[in-house]
């Protein structure tokens, strides 16, 4: 082929490298020939789409740019460039590769790949850092008069910036991290990515780039660097924050431990809490987001922003005109897609969603507005569960997001039931649909909103705290000082709060719902913290407990985590609580459902040891609060009966113990370490301590597996105390939950793991008797020095 050109490509690459020529820095300056015919030497059959050519004429548009010979014809070319580069990336066909291999895969991977590797992406990027386009708006000359040029080019260089980030996104969905990474190490890119977020016509596509490329960065990027991110931030009108919103989720989140963290291990993040140097960037940012004045109000205004036409017939038969469209709308970027029109000239138009005359559904107006609530309220999510959650819970109570988000329970929230299959997990990587993301992000934002606060009694009306208030005194109570210290003109108002109507949805879900995890969490959520007998009184009344122990009893196969779900809600509701014992009663009448449910709770130790837990330390509180009537309330309750017998309580805690090992702690199942702390607890406390450790070793001997259980137990105190008393622990939870103050939790951990193999309390003192290595003298800090 040179020779026919009368040219010998060899020598030109070659007398490059010897300096001769100038040296090649980019694919692009290959020659011609060469790049003509790479598609044969790659293997490829495009017929006619040749990708490296393709990718140095745009390089060519970048150099007549930065010479400023750049004109609208040359930009329209440049257009029509990217646009074809888009178009193939969007290919659904298959393409056989190598040729003549018989092996197919998918062409727009293909094609990404090439302009990859003839570095198009390195072009697209000097395209949006050119020096003339910042900012995209230059709408005078250097004496400041109006130049209808300058106007003219301002037009044409946000048409091809927009197409550039939608090519920059196709890239990023069709090869990943691969190009997605390098972009976010790029200093320069992701600030100017931000800028043009300023610019509305491209303002989507610079927000999803971002959130392609923040979404792997390794070190998070301080929002307080971004320059001038409080105008900007300050400048979006509610549409575009709730679509900001994507971008900043990824900025407040903790991604110390990428994994989710209901199996992130909790060795794992303690080592990444010890590696941290400073501050974590994710707090830094939540702090920076709670500062800008108005930010949280304007979130809460969109959460809580009534849909037009959600009264009635019409929301309903709005809904019924969405389950058309959700087949395939499948994103929230896919939703703001409808948004923008484009005609063959490659004008665009951003449409507002609230624009009245916009030619959009209002259907799909309707489905926008579901998506943006499911943004907003998953960043609200996102602050409540960081260091600044004192703060935000003020925020969030003075702008009575509460009271909003109650007025739209049932008008939209519980309204909008599209599908009856399962379509939603606990992952929240699950793909699913908006109306079933915002009923899941509505209840984790309540359970993050009630979970040990004092304003979760903000999702009920005055006239249930009065009930509240009529159920403490005629039980002899005292009001609890968070509802004496009640803002009321903060309530939900209304007949009916949203707790209320939390438990009226609980009893009717199907069996089968996907909702029934969440709902429960949300519940119990706002019984965690110092038991009120109070609040549990108020849902007892209700018949939650009633519905969740026959729903808990069903045949059907229930998941793991609903089952999980049910059992601590239960251990929330009868915890020290006499009634609830009397209706459970009432409701497991027979023997045999009373031995069902005791097999539920042996063969999902995991999942019902809260349960387990709140049995012994109701058992507790009756026999040390209670004695003169403790006798006959055992013998009254099978429940409390059946855990008062000791060698029902051994063999609990052989399998508790037997079941967890350090390697695999994690948040979901750390409760059963505690769980086995507390047996032990008040095995001490009435002097059988030695009697309980000597069973374990008796255990292990049946077994024939000395060390099995007490020296994995050790191992397992030696991490609880490297993991609780670390200096930013905070353990109120686990006082609050066990009614048991943390130095008497101290105190029994030391013990259980000291060196004196003379005291028959220490479990070392049962080691030494299969003459099993203790390290005499091993301490915390050696413990964690001989981890790896």
């Amino acid at each position: 082929m040179a020779a026919t050109q009368g040219k010998n490509i060899f020598n030109r690459v070659r007398n490059a490298q010897l300096g001769i020529l100038r040296p090649f820095n980019r694919s692009t300056q290959l020659p011609d020939e060469l790049l003509q015919d790479c598609d044969n030497r790659l293997g490829l059959q495009f017929n006619g789409k040749q990708v490296p050519v393709l990718v140095k004429r745009l390089s060519s548009r970048l150099e007549a740019i930065k010479s400023g010979k750049m004109t609208p014809a040359d930009y329209n070319l440049c257009m029509k460039d990217v646009k074809e580069m888009i178009d193939l990336l969007n290919s659904d066909s298959q393409q056989e590769y190598p040729d003549g291999s018989g092996r197919e895969r998918e062409s727009r991977i293909i094609h990404a790949e090439v302009f990859y590797l003839f570095d198009g992406v390195e072009i697209l990027v000097d395209f949006l850092l050119l020096p003339i386009y910042h900012p995209l708006n230059k709408t005078s000359d250097s004496s400041g008069q109006s130049n209808d040029k300058i106007k003219t080019e301002t037009v044409w260089r946000k048409r091809v910036t927009y197409h550039i980030l939608e090519l920059l996104h196709n890239m990023c969905l069709c090869i990943g991290s691969d190009v997605a990474l390098p972009l976010s190490d790029r200093e320069d890119l992701v600030p100017h990515l931000f800028t043009l977020m300023g610019e509305k016509s491209c303002f989507l596509k610079a927000a999803t780039v971002l959130e392609d490329i923040l979404g792997v960065k390794k070190n998070m990027i301080k929002l307080e660097s971004i320059p001038k991110l409080k105008e900007l931030v300050a400048s979006f009108d509610e549409e575009q924050l709730a679509n900001f919103c994507r971008v900043l989720s990824i900025a407040v989140s903790d991604t110390d431990c990428k994994e989710d963290h209901a199996t992130c291990t909790l060795a794992a993040q303690d080592k990444a809490s010890r590696e941290r140097s400073g501050v974590p960037v994710c707090e830094v940012n939540q702090e920076y987001l709670v500062e800008l004045p108005g930010f949280v109000n304007k979130l809460v205004l969109i959460a809580c922003r009534k849909i037009e036409n959600a009264t009635g017939s019409n929301l309903s038969d709005l809904f019924n005109e969405i389950e058309g469209w959700v087949t395939w709308l499948d994103s929230s970027m896919a939703f703001d897609a409808l948004a923008e029109v484009a005609n063959d000239d490659g004008v665009f138009l951003h449409l507002p969603m609230n624009d009245p005359m916009s030619p959009i559904p209002q259907s799909i107006k309707t489905m926008h507005e579901l998506v943006y609530k499911v943004e907003v309220l998953y960043v609200l999510c996102l602050l409540l569960g960081g260091k600044h959650r004192q703060k935000v819970h003020g925020l969030l109570a003075n702008f009575k997001l509460m009271a909003g988000l109650n007025t739209l329970f049932d008008k939209v929230i519980w309204r909008c039931n599209l599908r009856t299959q399962h379509l939603h997990s606990r992952n929240e990587n699950c793909d699913c649909s908006p109306e079933v993301a915002l009923k899941v992000q509505f209840l984790q934002l309540l359970h993050s909103f009630c979970d040990h606060h004092e304003n979760k009694y903000l999702i009920m009306t005055r006239n249930e705290i009065n009930d509240l208030n009529r159920i403490a005194r005629q039980n002899g109570n005292d009001i609890p000082e968070a509802i004496q210290n009640l803002d009321r003109s903060l309530l939900c108002t209304g007949q009916k709060g949203i707790l209320t109507k939390l438990v009226e949805v609980t009893k009717k879900e199907p069996s089968d719902s996907p909702f029934r995890f969440w709902l429960s969490r949300a519940v119990e959520s706002f019984l965690r913290g110092k038991t009120s007998f109070a609040d549990q009184t108020f849902l007892l009344r209700k018949g939650l407990l009633e519905h969740i122990v026959q729903h808990t009893l069903q045949e059907e196969t229930k998941s793991k985590e609903v089952l999980q779900s049910n059992f601590d809600l239960l251990a929330e509701l009868m915890k020290f609580n006499r009634t609830a014992y009397k209706r459970f009663e009432d409701v497991v009448k027979t023997d045999e459902l009373f031995e069902k449910f005791l097999n539920l709770i042996n063969d999902n130790m995991v999942d019902s040891n809260m349960f387990v837990r709140c049995l012994i330390l109701t058992l507790n509180h009756f026999e040390h609060n209670e004695p003169e009537t403790y006798a006959n309330t055992v013998n009254v309750y099978r429940l409390l009966q059946f855990i008062s017998n000791k060698e029902k309580r051994l063999k609990f805690l052989i399998k508790l113990i037997s079941i967890i090992q350090v390697e695999i702690l994690t948040q979901e199942n750390v409760s059963c370490l505690n769980t086995s702390i507390i047996f032990l607890m008040f095995a001490d406390s009435k002097l059988e301590l030695p009697e309980y450790l000597s069973e374990l070793r008796e255990e292990e001997q049946r077994q024939l597996r000395p060390g099995y259980l007490l020296l994995n137990f050790r191992e397992l105190l030696f991490f609880w105390q490297e993991h609780y008393l670390h200096k930013d622990k905070d353990c109120s939870t686990l006082e609050k939950s066990s009614c048991i103050s943390f130095k008497k939790w101290k105190q029994m951990v030391s013990v259980l793991v000291s060196s004196d193999i003379k005291d028959n309390r220490t479990i070392a003192h049962y080691l030494t008797k299969d003459e099993l290595p203790i390290h005499e003298g091993w301490s915390q800090k050696d413990y964690r020095e001989r981890r790896p």
